[in-house]
């Protein structure tokens, strides 16, 4: 933090030296971007400079003004179509979408902020010219600026065109949920036949507030806690899994080796949507594993020890909260373990034989050499990999929404209310509020929250793990 906070410092600090050691034409080049390098001879990079501020005007007198007028309160207008019986034609007046109004003036905000960053550069540039030609230094062509960005600077040219995708697809796209979130955008106020406007942090309130009418409170409690729940469940029971399953493929007494490698293989080759929607039928209400655990006795035998409620005729293993909850683990070990197995051999593989070797000598046993030398080992290896595979499972939409949509049916109200399920993550309980109730300001909301949960844990465990004092105890 502190080194950050020392950058920005020092980032400004420069700007204030361009400002007050830098000549007339540098202190012209606040103005007119170009001055500065024209006053160098660098007439092309001047050219760029001032073509780049006068398309930063234009953009803002067309495009970025009009939005931004708008922007405290996202349209006034609303939409209006008249029938004119004489002419049978409808005509819509010039109407204001907020959805459109919003989206443009983040765009606009985000493009202040670049140009004003590219000013900032522009400053510091002009001024290192201005150093140059007073130390008699050589100053670069256009042709030897051109050179240096396939040479000393080419990781420049290598990262825009990555950055510009990174800003597009995934910095402005968060901006706007996170406005969104402030907004009573929802299917009420839809546009562009309705409009919606700014409501500030009651979203947030809304999201934590339990009471008669507003029950997002409970609903969020309840669908968090199974949410972390279930990301600590997929993630270790996969992750053990597929080490021991590793281990036992392995083993040197194992028969048939390559043969059980393939048929795990074979299963991760399978597209996991294909999978689970096939499962889904293999235990559905009256799908065949009902019909088989009916024929056995071990419907009636679960009824008289009271795992299912003595008016059913099935096992509701996708219907019911506690066995839904429960298959939904279990089928994800059987997706999940055989990834996982793959990952695990190769690091087996490279544990030092020296360490287990002694270890054997000293008296140790499986299980101790298991416990003491391969998950350590395994840990410090995969620890990145596991980290990672933690957040996936806070967002693991695949497995809870193919296996329980158009099966699962909350009896909770309080729930119902919330458009939310017992067995829901946050990701599909966000995905329901948009997909299916066009709840846009709750779900972005909690897209906020699942961010915030998701970032500030893997921060923290990769400080952790990555710190680099391990090394030793493995070499």
């Amino acid at each position: 933090m502190k080194k950050a906070l020392n950058a920005i410092g020092n980032y400004f600090k420069n700007i204030g030296i361009a400002f007050v050691r830098g000549d007339v034409w540098v202190k012209l080049s606040a103005v007119l971007m170009g001055a500065g390098y024209f006053a160098r001879k660098q007439v092309i990079n001047g050219i760029i400079m001032f073509l780049v501020e006068a398309l930063f005007v234009v953009l803002c007198a067309g495009y970025a003004a009009p939005n931004l007028a708008k922007f405290g309160t996202l349209g006034t207008v609303q939409f209006e179509q008249v029938f004119d019986p004489l002419t049978m034609t409808s005509t819509v007046n010039d109407y204001d979408n907020s959805f459109l109004i919003l989206l443009n003036s983040i765009m606009a905000l985000f493009l202040i902020l670049v140009f004003v960053l590219f000013w900032i550069a522009n400053m510091k540039a002009v001024y290192r010219l201005q150093v140059q030609k007073e130390n008699g230094e050589h100053i670069n062509t256009f042709k030897e600026d051109v050179q240096a960005l396939f040479n000393e600077k080419f990781h420049i040219t290598l990262l825009t065109l990555p950055a510009i995708g990174i800003i597009l697809m995934n910095i402005l796209p968060i901006l706007v949920l996170v406005a969104v979130a402030f907004t009573n955008y929802d299917q009420q106020h839809m546009p562009p036949s309705a409009l919606f406007t700014w409501v500030g942090w009651s979203n947030f309130k809304n999201l934590f507030t339990d009471s008669v009418t507003v029950t997002f409170g409970y609903s969020f409690k309840k669908v968090l806690a199974w949410t972390l729940e279930w990301a600590v469940l997929a993630t270790f029971t996969t992750y053990i899994g597929g080490i021991l399953l590793a281990k036992f493929i392995n083993n040197k007494k194992t028969k048939l080796p390559k043969m059980w490698r393939t048929l795990f293989i074979i299963a991760i080759a399978v597209p996991q949507f294909v999978t689970l929607l096939l499962v889904r039928n293999f235990f559905a209400d009256s799908g065949i594993v009902n019909t088989f655990c009916t024929s056995i006795g071990l419907t009636d035998f679960l009824k008289n020890v009271g795992l299912v409620p003595a008016n059913l005729s099935y096992i509701p293993f996708l219907t019911n909260p506690g066995w839904a909850k429960v298959m939904i683990v279990i089928i994800n070990i059987w997706v999940g373990i055989p990834y996982q197995m793959l990952i695990a051999t190769g690091v087996l593989m490279n544990i030092p034989e020296d360490q287990i070797e002694s270890a054997r000598i000293d008296g140790a046993n499986p299980f101790q050499i298991f416990v003491k030398i391969t998950m350590p080992y395994m840990l410090f290896v995969t620890g990145p990999s596991l980290i990672t595979d933690f957040v996936k499972n806070i967002n693991n939409f695949n497995v809870i929404y193919l296996l329980t949509q158009d099966v699962y049916v909350t009896s909770d109200q309080l729930l119902a209310n919330s458009n939310a399920k017992e067995i829901d993550l946050l990701v599909t309980w966000l995905f329901r509020l948009t997909n299916e109730y066009y709840n846009y300001k709750m779900a972005s909301v909690i897209g906020i929250i699942v961010f915030i949960i998701c970032a500030a844990f893997t921060l923290v465990t990769f400080t952790r793990t990555i710190k680099g004092d391990k090394e030793e105890e493995f070499q």
